[in-house]
């Protein structure tokens, strides 16, 4: 399994600081979850969805990341 990190609005993949790329097999592969979150969050890099993706595409998980721009649907101080 790689950890990748994606645009929501173009699909393009996190390859290195300003570059982006539309072949996954070109992104830069995370250690873990939790090191593409922190890498996010020091990079200010936002917009972005965590890719996990496996040798089968049908398994690949799309996890959203939120930043502090953009309030959780639960949170009460949303707007409905």
């Amino acid at each position: 399994m790689r950890i990748l990190l994606q645009q929501k609005e173009t699909g393009l993949y996190f390859k290195d600081i300003g570059a982006w790329t539309r072949e996954s097999g070109e992104a830069m592969d995370f250690l873990s979850s939790s090191s593409a979150i922190d890498f996010c969050v020091l990079n200010k890099i936002s917009g972005v969805q965590m890719v996990l993706k496996f040798e089968e595409q049908r398994y690949d998980i799309v996890l959203p990341l939120l930043t502090e721009k953009e309030p959780r649907r639960d949170d009460p101080r949303a707007p409905a």
